[in-house]
């Protein structure tokens, strides 16, 4: 689903993954051009630090959300849990493994990318 990822975020954000991460460099971030904020990190993570009901190491999609309160929601549906290696209060992991329809995964990447962008003066996203 990395591939299906990429291409939606070319297509609507003209952006293409970087890899930060010179020790692993199978960790690709979408990141905004203009403030370099990352809007989604995808990684393979040990299924159970997601829950003990996971196993092997399942890719996820790290994407922040900006209520707090839809968090709360998200992470009690099949395929979406609270951030892996992130702040667990704004970001949330979902499973890359056809548990969640992409369709949905592009609603909440365009959620992540939209809390994340450049704002400019009186709090509007630019």
């Amino acid at each position: 689903m990395r591939t299906e990822i990429f291409r939606y975020v070319k297509e609507q954000y003209g952006i293409e993954p970087d890899y930060p991460f010179p020790t692993d460099p199978s960790i690709p971030v979408l990141r905004h051009p203009d403030n370099r904020k990352w809007f989604a990190l995808i990684m393979d993570v040990p299924g159970e630090k997601l829950s003990p009901a996971l196993t092997g190491r399942p890719d996820v999609v790290n994407l922040k959300i900006g209520d707090p309160l839809l968090v709360d929601l998200l992470v009690r549906q099949p395929g979406f849990f609270r951030a892996y290696h992130m702040n667990h209060e704004k970001w949330i992991s979902v499973l890359l493994d056809g548990t969640v329809p992409f369709p949905e995964i592009c609603r909440w990447i365009d959620e992540s990318y939209g809390v994340t962008a450049l704002r400019r003066k009186g709090g509007k996203t630019k």
